[in-house]
């Protein structure tokens, strides 16, 4: 028998993993970095942390000592920086081997976190673009050293050479890409400017770029963050943010937040959204770390009720994903998250108590979001419930404004009641606010938490049909007939017919009839339609007395009191029918098909027999 090479038998022998580097670059590209582009980050990211690394080896050089050169001509691109650079050693230990950073084994790395980058991976990303990677770099931390050369190359050979002194005066690192013909869009002269740019505009770094037309080199980062400069006055800092803002992101800002957490090296801006935006859309923000562009969509960095502003932030201690374009959840995150969002709070609570115009103007764009703020943030509501918007008899108003004039408010619980009961409501002097809405019905039975001298209570059909008032006997009687045969001719969608008189005069009718006995009625139709079946005795075990909708007709409309004095049967049920389906029209939901067939028929009706009667 043959004993398997395990630890049991010593004949076993250590094997090391084959790594198929094409087959490796095929799945960065496309499972770990979104675009080609990337590359150029990556490079950056290298002479960047190269840079920190010089500098803590040299902690008395000056801030511009050291720095980054671009150069790209179409035919190669190439990053030169006065970093720390590299010994033979290095190179065969960390550029060599995939997954390995230089960085990690530095202890200055752990301490300080200085480093952009962690997981050893970047340098591969610049074979997305080419099929050959030239390193040439010498090292700091031994001035007597070398150059050395290292060739890296798609099919996953390398070589290692040294080289005199002559071909790298200073430390450093080179790196010279020779781009694929396919790479054209990500390495033209232009391109590689644009991306520079873009990812490195922050970096604290000197970095610029050179086209190979023999100009002076073009600044990539000229100017430090708008929120690291000095302003003569507040409000030319204002301007200058709400510029940088509205540079960022396309947008005029109604107005810019100071971001600024020192515990984890944060500093920023948020800018609120002159309009309203659907709610729940999450906006990306745009997310630097130690000055490099980590990514323009990272949606984690606030709340999920944040989505009136867009954040450019720049922060020391967030962690980056593998792929440096998304942020690592973990606590730090998290609580940078719930520090960031008393920001806001604290710039909400400061409008509500120092620029009503500019409260005013939020409120009209982003009421929603401050809603479902208010909904989960007690300070938020206290300051904030009276000021907030609501569709109610009164019109468009603010909570506050128009508890004034109700001491009781009703509400409803579908935007369906409200339109019903709307214009009677009104008339009858009943201040009801719309609770369909998300979040309203739920904010308006907190009002009196805020108001305590106010009450308020759900819109039953009880509560509006008791200040209706009751006809007088006499006409009650006379009504009878016809109010019978509307019974009979509305049973069908179980609904009574009732006299009233009620403002204004010109409904003729007024249908109540909430979701709830709709759905009521729908479960009971179903139940006598299944019965005998396991669905149908599920359904009866749940049945109760279905509520009825109820058609209240105005006597003080004329064309009510002339439908009243019909004699005919058909043409007296006809107009029931008719008042039936235009007060359906009138409450604005959705119409069930034998209410919409009705409406047809009746209306067909009424037109034969105004026909006839003519003739």
């Amino acid at each position: 028998m043959t004993l398997p090479e395990t630890a049991a038998n010593p004949s076993a022998a250590d094997r090391t993993f084959q790594v198929d580097l094409r087959g490796l670059v095929d799945l960065l590209s496309h499972h770990l970095y979104s675009s080609p582009r990337v590359y150029l980050r990556e490079l950056l990211q290298n002479a960047v942390d190269a840079l920190t690394a010089r500098y803590a080896l040299e902690p008395a050089a000056p801030a511009d000592a050291f720095g980054v050169r671009l150069y790209a001509d179409g035919s190669v691109v190439r990053v030169e920086d006065d970093g720390v650079g590299l010994t033979e050693a290095d190179v065969h230990r960390f550029l060599a081997t995939i997954g390995r950073s230089s960085k990690r084994a530095e202890r200055i790395a752990e301490e300080r976190g200085d480093f952009i980058g962690q997981f050893g991976i970047g340098l591969l990303s610049c074979f997305l673009v080419a099929d050959e990677i030239h390193v040439v770099s010498r090292s700091a931390r031994a001035p007597g050293a070398p150059a050395v050369e290292w060739r890296g190359r798609g099919d996953g050979s390398y070589t290692v050479r040294t080289l005199p002194a002559s071909a790298r005066p200073r430390p450093g690192t080179t790196v010279t890409l020779t781009p694929r013909g396919d790479a054209g869009e990500w390495t033209r002269p232009a391109q590689v400017h644009a991306l520079a740019r873009h990812f490195g505009s922050l970096l604290r770094h000197p970095v610029t770029f050179d086209d190979g037309t023999g100009g002076p080199g073009a600044p990539v980062n000229p100017e430090p963050a708008p929120w690291a400069r000095a302003y003569p006055t507040p409000g030319t800092r204002s301007r200058a943010l709400a510029a940088y803002g509205e540079e960022v992101f396309g947008f005029t800002p109604l107005d810019t937040i100071e971001l600024d957490l020192p515990a984890v090296g944060l500093k920023g801006i948020a800018c609120v959204l002159p309009e309203a935006v659907p709610a729940g859309r999450r906006h990306g923000h745009r997310v630097h770390v130690k000055g490099m562009l980590l990514s323009e969509q990272a949606e984690e960095i606030l709340p999920e009720w944040a989505f009136f502003v867009r954040c450019v932030i720049d922060a020391e201690s967030l962690r980056p994903t593998a792929s440096r374009e998304s942020l690592y959840e973990d606590d730090t995150l998290a609580a940078v998250r719930d520090a960031l969002a008393e920001r806001l709070r604290a710039w909400i609570a400061r409008a509500a108590a120092s620029d009503p115009d500019l409260l005013a103007r939020f409120l009209q764009a982003h009421h929603l979001a401050v809603k479902s703020l208010a909904v989960h943030d007690d300070e938020i509501l206290r300051m904030l419930l009276p000021w907030l918007p609501f569709e109610t008899t009164d019109g468009h108003t603010t909570l506050d404004e128009f508890a004034r004039t109700h001491r009781t408010v009703l509400v409803t619980s579908s935007v369906e009641e409200f339109r019903q009961v709307a214009a009677i409501a009104s008339a009858a002097g009943l201040g009801v606010v719309n609770g369909g809405y998300t979040y309203d019905r739920e904010l308006v039975h907190r009002l009196p938490e805020v108001r305590p001298g106010n009450s308020v209570a759900d819109l039953d059909p009880a509560t509006l049909t008791a200040h209706l008032d009751p006809v007088d006997r006499e006409t009650e009687l006379a009504a009878s007939a016809y109010l019978a045969r509307a019974r009979d001719a509305l049973a069908v969608f179980d609904c009574d017919v009732a006299l009233r008189a009620f403002q204004p005069a010109s409904a003729p009718a007024l249908l109540v009839d909430s979701r709830e006995a709709r759905h009521e009625r729908t479960r009971s139709q179903l139940a006598r339609e299944q019965e005998g079946g396991l669905w149908g005795d599920i359904l009866g075990a749940l049945r109760q007395e279905a509520p009825r909708a109820q058609l209240i007709l105005n006597q003080l409309n004329p064309l009510v009191r002339a439908a009243l004095a019909i004699d005919e049967p058909e043409l007296a049920r006809t107009s029931a029918e008719a008042l039936y389906g235009q007060a359906a029209l009138l409450s604005r939901r959705p119409l069930r098909p034998a209410e919409s067939s009705l409406i047809n028929r009746s209306f067909l009706d009424l037109l034969a027999h105004a026909l006839r009667k003519d003739s």
